[in-house]
């Protein structure tokens, strides 16, 4: 007759595993001694080292009891559905660690692959880090709006970046974070932006659906009038000219223009 304790030495396992099999049922308890104490068989000792076995090979505790009872082909049967579970949860595991490899970046946070692709072509352009984190807020506050159409937003960005004069506003907007509200330049960036918007009419792309609602626009208006101290200017030199937003552009008719803006 054994002690728990030379049970566990001779089935390689430690006295808390031999416990904890008797707790979930893979172990029956033995009879005790007068002094209260368990004592094994060599039947225990095999069934202890059954059980250890399939835990090292992989099977789940909860499995080990119907596999310990099986016939051959049972057993090979649930050998294979066990294998079965173990291959996908490893393509989980691995779809995991690729996603977690992706948030490494940082960006891949909150953000699909389509506009982290679009913020590394601005990089490529050169655009400096603290813009493209100011475009990379917006964007995730944009897809998690519209996830359904952000990719089509996207594709049509990089479609506008084939314009130079886009890439000269990428690069002159990033320089002018840091202008003061009266700093001429504005003018040229304005000069910029009319260019655009007035293309974009002409071709149609202006005043659709966007799929955003108002208050979020505005939301995403008063974030860029923020970023900067010459923002507020230059939407007001647009206004000006006729042009009205800037997270969704429209054309101020002119009826309008003379009652809503102010003496310049």
């Amino acid at each position: 007759m054994l002690t728990i304790s030379r049970l566990a030495a001779y089935a390689g396992v430690t006295v808390r595993a031999v416990r904890h099999y008797h707790q979930i049922g893979l172990l029956p308890e033995p009879e005790r001694d007068r002094s209260g104490y368990r004592i094994y068989d060599a039947a225990a000792v095999v069934r202890l080292i059954r059980i250890r076995s399939l835990a090292d090979a992989g099977v789940p505790l909860a499995r080990v009891q119907e596999l310990l009872g099986a016939g051959p082909e049972e057993f090979a049967g649930g050998v294979q559905e066990i294998d079965k579970d173990l291959r996908a949860e490893i393509r989980r595991l691995q779809d995991t660690r690729r996603r977690l490899a992706r948030l490494a970046a940082g960006e891949h946070l909150a953000l699909p692959q389509s506009v982290v692709d679009y913020l590394d072509r601005l990089r490529g352009l050169g655009v400096e880090e603290r813009y493209i984190e100011m475009e990379r807020d917006a964007w995730i506050m944009i897809a998690a709006q519209v996830p359904h159409r952000i990719d089509a937003v996207i594709a049509k960005k990089h479609e506008e970046l084939d314009d130079p004069d886009m890439v000269k506003l990428y690069g002159i907007l990033d320089e002018a974070l840091d202008w003061p509200v009266d700093d001429l330049r504005m003018v040229e960036i304005a000069d910029l932006l009319e260019r655009l918007m007035i293309r974009a009419v002409e071709a149609g792309e202006v005043g659709g659906d966007d799929g955003i609602d108002d208050q979020f626009v505005d939301l995403l208006d008063s974030t860029m009038v923020e970023s900067s101290p010459g923002a507020a200017r230059l939407l007001a030199i647009l206004e000006e000219r006729g042009w009205k937003g800037w997270t969704r552009i429209e054309r101020v008719p002119a009826d309008r223009l003379d009652t809503e803006l102010p003496p310049s």
